[in-house]
């Protein structure tokens, strides 16, 4: 067994979730059931874990290990094993989530360690969709077991999108070579306009997994927005069910 990735929760699942992931949190307030609530905290503290790990080690193979334990974990709970002893697989093996769709997000990771930035905007969207986008279905059917993938696809991808460019701006590209501010928010753009027809078809109960998409265009800009606008625009979102 690999050795186990450190462990930051000293204050508790959701206070992490809302220190480390604060769009997503603001976007589980509109969860009214405190169950399915804690569940999708418990996927987005899985999804933090996932993504700190190539900013938190010094070579690939480290991280490797890292996103090893948490696919092995994922692997254990699917193979009906006791969870690890950490909060966030406690949490996970008791929401009932899909483990083997949280291995192959795990899996997906892996692309973090790579030093060339993605080829061309088909092998971004490929890892937007195994990453964000598999983060977007798991919280839906969470809220809805009737919610499919392909209503939160282009939702997902345009987030992901605006955190891939506030990725480069923090100076860690992932994003091809060419591509331009101009380039990112064009491409946003699009995915929201794709999300506007593929939403028609998400369950009410389910929109808070997609409503972060809300505040992709103005974070394509690299602007940064107080938490008091985040929640006017979360809000609105959900209240008109847009993004």
């Amino acid at each position: 067994m690999s050795a186990a990735p450190e462990n930051p929760y000293d204050s508790g699942l959701d206070d992490l979730v809302r220190r480390m992931d604060n769009d997503r949190w603001l976007a589980s307030r509109f969860v009214s059931d405190l169950g399915a609530r804690t569940d999708v905290v418990a996927l987005v503290a899985f999804n933090y874990e996932l993504a700190r790990v190539a900013g938190g080690v010094t070579s690939a193979l480290m991280g490797e290990i890292r996103l090893t334990w948490w696919r092995e974990a994922m692997e254990e709970l699917a193979a009906g094993k006791a969870p690890r002893k950490h909060p966030a697989v406690e949490a996970l093996a008791a929401s009932g989530a899909d483990p083997l769709a949280l291995a192959a997000m795990a899996e997906a990771r892996l692309a973090d360690l790579e030093e060339p930035p993605f080829a061309d905007e088909a092998a971004v969207l490929a890892y937007l969709d195994a990453t964000a986008g598999a983060l977007a279905t798991l919280i839906a059917r969470r809220l809805d077991p009737a919610a499919d993938a392909s209503a939160v696809r282009a939702a997902a991808r345009a987030y992901g999108l605006a955190g891939l460019w506030r990725l480069k701006l923090a100076g860690r590209s992932r994003l091809p070579l060419a591509w331009t501010a101009a380039d990112v928010e064009t491409r946003v753009a699009q995915q929201r306009k794709a999300a506007a027809a593929e939403l028609k078809a998400l369950p009410i109960a389910a929109f808070p997994a997609v409503a972060p998409a809300a505040l992709a265009t103005r974070q394509a800009k690299g602007g940064e927005m107080s938490e008091l606008e985040k929640k006017a625009r979360l809000t609105w979102s959900v209240a008109t069910g847009r993004i």
